[in-house]
């Protein structure tokens, strides 16, 4: 019987470079649902901001504080709701999908920071480049 020669020991980048191209379904979708809508809630609320920085006039004043509660308010539902209906749970082969809260718990807890960073990249990188 032959020995197997040890296994190669992996840079920590080249773990994680690998657990990145063979990330989990579930997880990318839980990842890309609040993604989306997040980026475009955000070039809304992006054109709001410019246009309120330039002093356009809009019905109903300044309202930033309530559309940023609104945008992070939305993000965290849809992604919730989405990764709740496309994410199933593992079971048996054939089982029909089945939901559970913890699959909105999973879409929940992917979009709070995706939310928040996207709310940094407006505020901190494309505000000041177009204004």
């Amino acid at each position: 019987m032959a020995t197997r020669p040890p296994a190669r020991r992996r840079g920590f980048f080249e773990v994680r470079w690998r657990q990145f191209r063979n990330a989990p379904r579930p997880v990318v979708r839980a990842v890309l649902s609040p993604l989306v809508v997040a980026i475009g809630l955000g070039l809304l609320y992006l054109a709001y901001d410019v246009a309120l920085t330039r002093g356009v006039a809009l019905p109903g004043g300044d309202l930033r504080a309530f559309a940023l509660m609104v945008f992070v308010g939305l993000v965290l539902a849809v992604g919730t709701i989405v990764t709740w209906l496309i994410v199933p749970q593992p079971g048996p082969p054939g089982g029909g999908r089945t939901r559970s809260g913890w699959s909105a718990a999973l879409g929940f807890f992917a979009a709070v920071p995706i939310a928040y960073l996207i709310l940094v990249v407006e505020g901190q990188v494309l505000l000041p480049l177009l204004t």
